[in-house]
């Protein structure tokens, strides 16, 4: 029965973890794209000609409660390039440009019909960043099994949010996300920087250690981490969602019908 119990615990820690980490941070995606609200669904056809030309833009939002700050601007510049080339590796998209619209508050919502115009192309994908972070007391461990030692646990939650949309008309075409969390753990005594701070994938892959290169730019490098493990995911759920939509329109195609002779 301790037995049990002892292998219970931390299998129910984990779905409780993996439980709020499929709804934190909150969708941020409708601020920006109105028809991008949950509820909706996709209601006209994927682009036809291929390959689909269109610009990026990559938008970072902080106005969730709990957000945490945003990814330094070297660090979401090479975010949006490793989108790109997934993007462009994947898809019957063809991601010819990425724009920077700067800083967009929540609720302000650009006018995507103009932005296509602007640089030249019929679509638009646009991804939406957000993440949110909680620091606590933790224990931890010289060695990761002995001598414990006081220090802190910080979590960090990811959102890559991406939208399609039609730059003649701005309607959503298609949408996805990607999620993933990782922590930092930082100790409180000194001299045991030979295994701290530490950042771990949790939970997807709990036994990699990533040590930031410097202390004080350690909950940076998590958020970097983190997200990078996020837009990661957006791309193989972008695809997904593209192929079953696709895959809906064909089933939805009237079979043409067999005359008699």
């Amino acid at each position: 029965m301790w037995r049990k119990r002892k292998w219970s615990m931390p299998l129910i820690g984990l779905l409780l973890l993996m439980g709020c980490a499929s709804t934190t941070p909150p969708s941020r995606l409708s601020q920006y794209v109105p028809s991008a609200a949950p509820a909706d669904s996709v209601g006209q056809g994927l682009p036809i000609p291929r390959p689909v030309r269109a610009a990026l833009v990559v938008l970072a939002d902080r106005s969730a409660p709990e957000a945490a700050p945003g990814l330094p601007e070297p660090a979401q510049d090479r975010l949006a390039e490793t989108l790109r080339e997934q993007i462009n590796q994947g898809f019957p998209l063809l991601i010819e440009r990425m724009v920077n619209l700067g800083e967009v508050p929540a609720g302000s919502v650009p006018n995507w019909t103009e932005v296509a115009r602007q640089q030249g192309v019929e679509y638009l994908v646009v991804v939406v960043l957000s993440s949110t972070e909680q620091e606590y007391p933790a224990s931890l461990f010289l060695g990761w099994t002995t001598h414990r030692q006081p220090g802190f646990r910080r979590d960090n939650w990811s959102l890559a949010e991406a939208a399609l949309i039609d730059g003649r008309t701005g309607n959503l075409l298609l949408r996805a996300e990607g999620r993933a969390m990782a922590t930092l753990d930082s100790p409180t005594a000194p001299g045991i920087n030979q295994w701290y701070p530490v950042i771990y994938l949790r939970p997807q892959d709990p036994e990699r250690r990533i040590w930031p290169p410097t202390y004080e730019g350690a909950p940076i490098t998590l958020r970097v981490v983190s997200m990078q493990q996020a837009a990661r995911r957006l791309t193989g759920n972008l695809q997904r969602a593209w192929v079953e939509q696709r895959d809906l329109e064909l089933a939805a195609m009237p079979t043409p019908s067999m005359t008699m002779p």
